[in-house]
């Protein structure tokens, strides 16, 4: 947890881009950033707003893999070799990201500092984060997964504050999220709000107690 957080506290400083260079575009509620098979030369980092990453398979209905707020990067497969886009990239709101060249990037992390040390350090946890999400849809109750999908966007699957607002997603794109029906997730989230753990009139906020579903089961 100790290394987390000093590499959290070195991602902040990225908020103003005086380290990672590459140039600010502000995008539109719903607008792409990216779709999926596009050249992969390139990857982005979150100042403001929040990004929805979806997959589509076999021409099926797009399922959301992840989403992603300020101070995260997406894209970065591309550090990888990747050529092209795994994944369609969309703003969840109005956002401001920031474009970094993939051989800058490189370059920064070939370099041995505190800075290149956390971008290193987020990278593997990022992988980690994407390979427990899958394995969380194996394995766990829908409604134990809805749970977990609210405190990841609210960072609280660990130790953070006690009441944290989050965008506001509809209960399809949860739903998609989450690997189950609206309907289900209409049914949680009532009873999520019941007991406490959740508030959304007008906007969304997770409290910190939502993580008693996890204990309970």
């Amino acid at each position: 947890m100790k290394n987390i957080n000093r590499m959290a506290s070195h991602l902040a400083g990225f908020s103003s881009g005086a380290n990672l260079g590459g140039k600010v575009s502000h995008y539109r509620v719903k607008e792409n950033i990216y779709t999926e098979g596009a050249p992969a030369d390139t990857l982005f980092f979150i100042q403001e707003g929040a990004v929805r990453l979806t997959v589509r398979a076999n021409h099926q209905r797009s399922a959301v893999t992840v989403i992603v707020g300020v101070n995260d990067f997406f894209g970065e497969l591309c550090l990888a070799g990747y050529p092209f886009r795994m994944s369609t990239a969309v703003a969840l709101n109005a956002s401001s990201i920031r474009t970094i060249d993939k051989e800058k990037m490189l370059q920064m992390l070939r370099t041995k500092n505190d800075t290149s040390n956390s971008l290193v350090a987020y990278l593997l946890s990022s992988s980690k984060k994407y390979r427990d999400q899958v394995v969380d849809l194996m394995t766990s109750s829908a409604e134990l997964r809805l749970a977990r999908v609210l405190l990841r966007l609210a960072h609280l699957e660990k130790d953070g504050p006690a009441v944290v607002e989050i965008p506001v997603l509809s209960h399809q794109t949860l739903a998609e999220m989450v690997g189950t029906t609206r309907s289900r997730v209409n049914v949680f989230m009532n009873r999520f709000r019941k007991q406490g753990f959740i508030d959304y009139d007008g906007g969304l906020e997770v409290h910190q107690s939502l993580r008693k579903v996890l204990r309970n089961r």
